[in-house]
């Protein structure tokens, strides 16, 4: 397969796998949305300069059809206000997370630990962004204090980062199995290769 057709495949994956989990934020399949910017990172590096605002449109997009649907003015809503524009950096977080471990990756278990590191760094940033941003700048929450930032940045971050970490792994599993399927075929294609001759 193509380097194109490869990243257009997942590009659309990434996609369909957003929206799927992006309507509902609190149904049993947990929003995708960060893991998807971080996997995003480590395959569409190449294309970044439009795959990444295409995916930030498609989430905001998403956003927009699910308030509005419910009858909700989407500048009305609990989660939008100043700080909802904080999503553009906290998402860009995860996909520069991504692009690190992309620059980094070899066949070996050294990336698996680089990939921790990377998702572990990316998500600490992305909740600092998006949760911060909405304690201070959001008129939802009424007293703010650095106590009640702190106990609310860190009530979210295992959540978010064990649903981030479940899909990128999923994704990690996927990653291995094709290789191993794409390294036995050139073996195979090499032995018969050999034969011939």
């Amino acid at each position: 397969m193509k380097p194109n057709t490869q990243r257009s495949l997942v590009l659309a994956l990434l996609a369909l796998l957003m929206v799927a989990t992006r309507v509902n934020h609190w149904t049993p399949i947990p929003d995708a949305s960060w893991a998807v910017f971080f996997i995003g990172g480590f395959y569409l590096r190449q294309w970044t300069r439009w795959a990444f605002p295409a995916l930030m449109a498609l989430a905001v997009a998403v956003d927009y059809a699910v308030i509005t649907r419910q009858g909700i003015s989407f500048w009305d809503h609990y989660c939008v206000s100043a700080a909802y524009w904080f999503l553009v950096p906290a998402y860009f977080s995860m996909w520069a997370g991504g692009l690190w471990v992309a620059r980094n990756y070899k066949r070996s278990w050294g990336t698996l630990g680089l990939t921790v590191v990377a998702l572990l760094a990316s998500t600490a940033i992305c909740q600092l962004l998006s949760q911060g941003s909405f304690y201070w700048l959001s008129a939802s929450v009424a007293e703010k204090t650095v106590a009640g930032w702190a106990a609310n940045y860190f009530q979210w971050l295992l959540p978010y980062l064990q649903t981030t970490a479940t899909y990128v792994g999923i994704a990690a599993v996927v990653q291995a199995i094709a290789a191993s399927a794409v390294k036995s075929k050139a073996s195979t294609t090499h032995s018969d290769d050999a034969r011939k001759l």
